[in-house]
């Protein structure tokens, strides 16, 4: 598999179900669209991506899958909340959560690279999973934000870290607000490979 993106969380959750990657990030323009919805730009940056990446792959002979994907954090106001720039745009990120819920999307872009295909065969989707946070203190924010774990995580914080202290509650998958939902990933490849025998394969069953 070749993943495109640098994360190391979305690689430490492939490569525990299983996967070989290769790893070839993306790079390109991840500003939002005037009227775009945050699951219309995820999906969007994850197919960009996988283009992007796909076009530093032309002329290998392959008959690997390609994986993008992109991560965002949501309000229920629509707001997207990135990476924070800085320890105040940290702080502020973390006390609009406070005390509410708000959404983690990611976009999936999978292709499968195989070289004799007269058409490029592809899938994506997006996942999104709720959570909830407690209400936060003034210390507690501060001491998240002086731990330094909150500077590189789409909306201030990491929930397979000390952010998962911050978290009243999940709907959905918890992988998924680590940055990929590989069980479905896992899922949606038997679909494009058409095989039913990925999920029992990753499980360490016999294939």
């Amino acid at each position: 598999m070749y993943l495109a993106s640098q994360s190391p969380r979305r690689r430490q959750l492939l490569e525990a179900a299983g996967f070989s990657l290769t790893i070839v990030p993306a790079d390109i323009d991840e500003t939002r669209q005037e009227g775009e919805t945050p699951t219309h730009l995820v999906e969007r940056l994850a197919r960009q991506k996988a283009e992007a990446t796909r076009g530093s792959l032309a002329g290998r002979a392959t008959e690997d899958v390609l994986l993008a994907a992109d991560t965002i954090v949501w309000t229920e106001d629509g707001d997207v909340l990135g990476k924070p720039t800085d320890e105040k745009a940290a702080r502020a990120m973390l006390l609009e959560l406070s005390g509410r819920a708000h959404h983690v999307s990611t976009g999936v872009c999978l292709m499968h690279l195989d070289p004799t295909a007269q058409a490029l065969a592809t899938r994506s989707f997006v996942e999104t999973t709720r959570v909830s946070f407690f209400d936060l203190t003034d210390e507690e924010i501060r001491a998240y934000v002086a731990s330094g774990e909150p500077m590189d995580k789409a909306g201030a914080y990491g929930i397979q870290g000390r952010g998962r202290l911050l978290v009243s509650g999940i709907e959905g998958d918890w992988a998924n607000v680590v940055g990929l939902p590989v069980a479905r990933v896992v899922r949606e490849l038997e679909a494009l490979f058409g095989r039913q025998d990925l999920v029992a394969h990753c499980l360490g069953a016999q294939g």
